[in-house]
């Protein structure tokens, strides 16, 4: 029974524990250098989820305007 109390606990992240996350990660870093890192961090997300999508449609020969 102990065993499930402890995994009731470690699921639940509230905001003390995300307030040490972030404490933790300024000392790390610095505050300069936390918005170049979350940019970073969503530049990652996005191109991986391009990846996941497939290559981009590439226009036939006929949809492209003739000069």
């Amino acid at each position: 029974m102990l065993a499930n109390k402890e995994a009731v606990m470690l699921r639940s992240i509230g905001l003390p524990e995300l307030m040490v996350i972030l404490v933790v990660a300024v000392l790390l870093f610095g505050g300069k250098k936390i918005p170049e890192l979350a940019k970073g961090l969503g530049e990652g997300i996005r191109n991986f989820k391009d990846s996941l999508k497939g290559p981009p449609d590439t226009p036939t020969p006929d949809d492209k305007k003739q000069a």
